[in-house]
């Protein structure tokens, strides 16, 4: 994948329903109620109810998502921990 493409992100959610996610760069895991990415912006976590995965694309970090979508938060941060790591050093 090209570097220019891993340094961007972006998270489009369709009628909670669809998502579309630019940058990713590694699907972690996935059952149909979890699935966890490595992103450019670190680890994304999504989570809801029959989840499939429709497209993943290696080259282009496009990735692509079906399901009911209940909750999408990063796990991970691209500069090396979380607010309270980093805070409490």
């Amino acid at each position: 994948m090209d570097e220019a493409i891993r340094q961007n992100s972006n998270i489009i959610i369709e009628n909670r329903k669809r998502v579309n996610i630019s940058g990713v760069k590694e699907c972690i895991s996935f059952d149909d109620e979890t699935v966890m990415l490595e992103t450019a912006l670190g680890n994304l976590t999504l989570k809801g109810e029959k989840l499939h995965i429709i497209n993943f694309d290696t080259k282009s970090g496009d990735f692509s998502l079906e399901g009911k979508i209940f909750a999408v938060a990063y796990t991970g941060n691209q500069n090396g921990g979380s607010f309270f790591g980093r805070l409490f050093k």
